[in-house]
Formats: structure tokens, C-alpha cells, sequence
């Protein structure tokens, strides 16, 4: 291995991290198959007890990462309790991660309209039949409040339950991390103490 290898002049000389973001999710959405936007999103019950679930990321920008749910599921309440997260993406094809965490807002009521509108009709659907995280009696059961919602909402437009909305993580920490020979990764830290903070780097250990 090269004295090159260990300190490339790539993406560890970065100095903002939501650009270079921006940068990784576009080189993974030519190279992953599936979801490019899929990410590991890890929060904690009242009991201290972690959750992990895959999750899609559907927007993000200086003001953070932002995902959608049903604010009654599992991963709801556990947000809306403790108002922290984490995520974790990961691109196979790229040998990349990304880590993220940070407090947890509300996305406004004008950002949750505009997205629910772009889902497909039986997306809106699903979002009022699904008790998300909930015991179900049967298969059947599911399909009966589908068809049910159906009928109720068979012409015009399908209104946002209020129970579903989105989340913003608001990073207090982004770990960029490349795979390199013999376990030797780059990684890098960005870290502020405040969401409206300014950021510091520092290039980790693998």
C-alpha cells in the first residue's frame, strides 16, 4: 500500500457536508439497483431501548433529513418522546457510508400536503387503512379498511391524515466513511454543538 492510499486527496478534504452529500446520493442513484434513498433509521424507546428500521429519505438541505411515517407507528412514538434519531446509509455498489444523528422537528403542515400529494392513490390509501406497528387480526382485516378508505374517498382528492406527517433530523454530527484496502477506511466527522452551529472536521481512525 501507498503512502497515496492512506491519504488520498479525495473526499476528506471536504469541508461541508451537505454538498458533499448531494454529491454521494447522486453517484448512488446511478450505481444502486434499488432505493438509493433507502436508509437504517435507528431510534430510542422511553426505556432506552434502540429500535432499527429501513426507512426512505425523501428530501434533504441545510436544514436537514427528512422521512415520512404515520406518527402513531412505533418509530413515531418513540420520535415524538425523545425527539432524536439517527440514520445510516449505506451504498454496497460504492463501498460508502454515511452516519447522521441529531434532534428530530416536525416538518410544517404546507411541507407534509405537498408530499402526500405526489403518492400514488393507493399510497394515500394505505395511509389511512395501515395502523402501522399495531397487532392485525389477518391479512383479510387490512384489506377490508383498504376498501373501506377506497369507497369513502372514491372521487376527488385524498386528504393527509393527521396522524401522518414527516420528520426532519437536524444533524449534530455526518460521518462520511470509504472503504479502503486492508480495513485502512477513510472516514471522515463533521460536528457542531447546535443545529444552527457552524462545522468543524476531524478525520477519523478507521
Amino acid at each position: 500500500m501507498s503512502a497515496n492510499e492512506l491519504t488520498s486527496g479525495d473526499f476528506t478534504e471536504r469541508n461541508e457536508p451537505f454538498d458533499l452529500f448531494a454529491e454521494w446520493l447522486k453517484e448512488a442513484e446511478a450505481s444502486e439497483i434499488n432505493d438509493p434513498n433507502a436508509v437504517a433509521l435507528a431510534t430510542v424507546d422511553e426505556d432506552g431501548l434502540p429500535n432499527v428500521r429501513m426507512v426512505l429519505l425523501k428530501g434533504f438541505d441545510q436544514d436537514g433529513f427528512v422521512f415520512y411515517t404515520n406518527f402513531e407507528s412505533q418509530k413515531g412514538q418513540e420520535i415524538l418522546g425523545q425527539k432524536k434519531a439517527a440514520m445510516c446509509f449505506h451504498w454496497k455498489t460504492l463501498r460508502r457510508q454515511v452516519r447522521l444523528r441529531g434532534p428530530v422537528e416536525i416538518v410544517t403542515d404546507e411541507e407534509a400536503d405537498a408530499y402526500f400529494k405526489t403518492r400514488a392513490r393507493g399510497s394515500r390509501i394505505g395511509a389511512w387503512a395501515s395502523k402501522q406497528s399495531r397487532p392485525l387480526e389477518s391479512r383479510f382485516a387490512l384489506e377490508r379498511a383498504v376498501a373501506e378508505y377506497t369507497a369513502r374517498y372514491a372521487i376527488g382528492e385524498i386528504p393527509r391524515p393527521a396522524h401522518w406527517s414527516g420528520f426532519r433530523i437536524r444533524p449534530l454530527s455526518i460521518e462520511f466513511w470509504k472503504d479502503q484496502k486492508f480495513r485502512l477506511h477513510d472516514r471522515i466527522e463533521f460536528r457542531r454543538a447546535s443545529p444552527e452551529g457552524d462545522w468543524t472536521k476531524v478525520r477519523m481512525y478507521p
